[in-house]
């Protein structure tokens, strides 16, 4: 904590706010679009980021690099093809946060063109805001879909398997445990386990070389 960067905290935090709150919001629009009414009873269809944030997560992501949001909960009573519609769920929130990182890779691009890259001051600001955008919400892509529960990833993992429901209750019991202690082993210790970084830098970089802004 004491070596934590300030200024790359204050860059970083529209684009965690951003992506975590609509990731979870695609997940709960998703979910009532094919039946379910528990994301709306339990208030999860908004945008408002106290209805999403989950203190613990938000903490991680910002100290860590990798976090969480608040899950979104649904009934799979209410779903008329529960694995199928399960995992169509479950991918509403990383595919959210790779068109994030396209729209603001465009965003950076416009603002460039418009002439705020040039000098210090607010467009500076901006500039460097919107480019902490691009690199998070692509990292949550890319950290959501890995199959280690309670991400993603994991829940299309389990439909495509057909595991069963005790099965699958157990692996999310330990699951937390287990990527919560991934995470710390690769901040503190400096082994790269998931190798997110490598694959996110890339993504990242593919999308700002596309648009002319790189090389």
């Amino acid at each position: 904590m004491a070596s934590l960067d300030i200024a790359r905290v204050l860059f970083s935090l529209p684009g965690i706010i951003v992506g975590l709150v609509c990731h979870e919001y695609a997940h709960a629009r998703v979910a009532t679009a094919l039946g379910d009414t528990t994301p709306a009873q339990e208030g999860r269809l908004s945008l408002n980021p106290l209805r999403h944030i989950d203190p613990l997560g938000f903490l991680l992501i910002v100290v860590a690099g990798f976090g969480w949001a608040k899950p979104v909960r649904f009934s799979r009573a209410g779903l008329s093809r529960p694995r199928t519609d399960e995992m169509l769920i479950a991918v509403a929130g990383p595919l959210t946060n790779f068109a994030l990182g396209i729209i603001f890779a465009v965003l950076l691009k416009l603002l460039l063109l418009a002439g705020l890259g040039s000098g210090a001051g607010i467009g500076e600001l901006l500039i460097n805001t919107v480019l902490y955008a691009v690199f998070i919400n692509f990292g949550l892509f890319v950290f959501n879909l890995i199959p280690i529960p309670p991400l993603d990833g994991s829940h299309v993992l389990f439909q495509s398997l057909k595991i069963s429901e005790a099965l699958e209750a157990q692996l999310y019991r330990y699951g937390s445990a287990a990527l919560l202690g991934i995470i710390l082993i690769q901040q503190y210790a400096k082994i790269d386990i998931l190798h997110i970084g490598t694959a996110v830098n890339s993504l990242a970089m593919l999308a700002l070389r596309l648009l002319g802004l790189v090389r």
